[in-house]
């Protein structure tokens, strides 16, 4: 397996702070976010941040997030124009494409044609995230990937497959081909119902973790999925630990030892 870390996991760090934790835990790569406070890579010129990611070993997988995509207007689109720019002058590989959340619909196909052709200008690949929330306008997998069917934007769509949301969704199919990334992240309180959890019980990974994430990654490895496992905590109790990187090494010898097991 390889590992990546999503900044959210790391979120009282700055960008310098994300690559150091990333590199210590043997990550192939990071996420980087726009919604966490002060701005994008700590100020830094985009370009000045990819070669500082590449010089520590690391992979800039993905920058997060155009959110409510499928709201497509032509203020989503400047926002995504401009998130693109900044990911190309980086040399990110992908964007995060984030769906409505508030309870509204959204037209996917209509966004995801628009992008298409950005996308490809930018030499990027967009990373569509169903959300599993009750409110998300867009909760399947199957959903997402009929949508890049329909467009047959496959060279340029993928999937995220986010543990957590597959859980929520109550989706049953494992799309191993189709997915670009994997979000993992761990639920252990054991007296919130499924429908109540929120981004807030999102811890790591252990014993107690309610999400069946052991059962998920199997089923992603043995369809064949080959790309990372990007730890994303939004805990506020886990960002508040302090060692960090120390409880993150545990959770990832948890996943490699109790998987192995598993599989076996």
């Amino acid at each position: 397996m390889e590992f990546a870390l999503n900044h959210m996991s790391v979120a009282r760090m700055g960008f310098a702070g994300l690559l150091r934790a990333a590199s210590e835990l043997g990550c192939i790569g990071v996420e980087v976010r726009s919604d966490l406070p002060g701005p994008l890579f700590d100020g830094m010129p985009a370009g000045d941040a990819g070669a500082l990611a590449r010089d520590a070993g690391l992979r800039l997988l993905a920058l997060a997030e155009v959110s409510a995509f499928d709201d497509w207007t032509s203020d989503r689109r400047a926002q995504a124009q401009i998130l693109m720019q900044t990911a190309a002058e980086a040399g990110a590989e992908s964007i995060a494409l984030i769906p409505r959340c508030d309870g509204g619909t959204g037209d996917l196909v209509m966004a995801l044609r628009d992008l298409m052709p950005m996308l490809a200008d930018h030499g990027l690949t967009g990373l569509v995230e169903p959300l599993g929330f009750t409110a998300s306008s867009l909760r399947l997998k199957r959903a997402a990937l009929d949508a890049i069917d329909t467009l047959d934007a496959s060279a340029t769509l993928r999937l995220v497959h986010d543990t957590f949301h597959h859980h929520l969704s109550g989706e049953p199919d494992i799309f191993a081909a189709q997915t670009g990334i994997v979000h993992i992240s761990g639920v252990t309180d054991p007296d919130v119902q499924t429908s109540e959890m929120t981004d807030a019980h999102r811890g790591l990974i252990d014993g107690a973790d309610r999400l069946c994430n052991l059962d998920q990654i199997e089923r992603l490895l043995t369809a064949g999925y080959t790309g990372p496992f990007s730890f994303e905590a939004f805990s506020p109790d886990f960002h508040a630990l302090p060692d960090p990187v120390g409880a993150l090494r545990q959770s990832m010898e948890f996943i490699r030892t109790r998987g192995s097991a598993q599989a076996a």
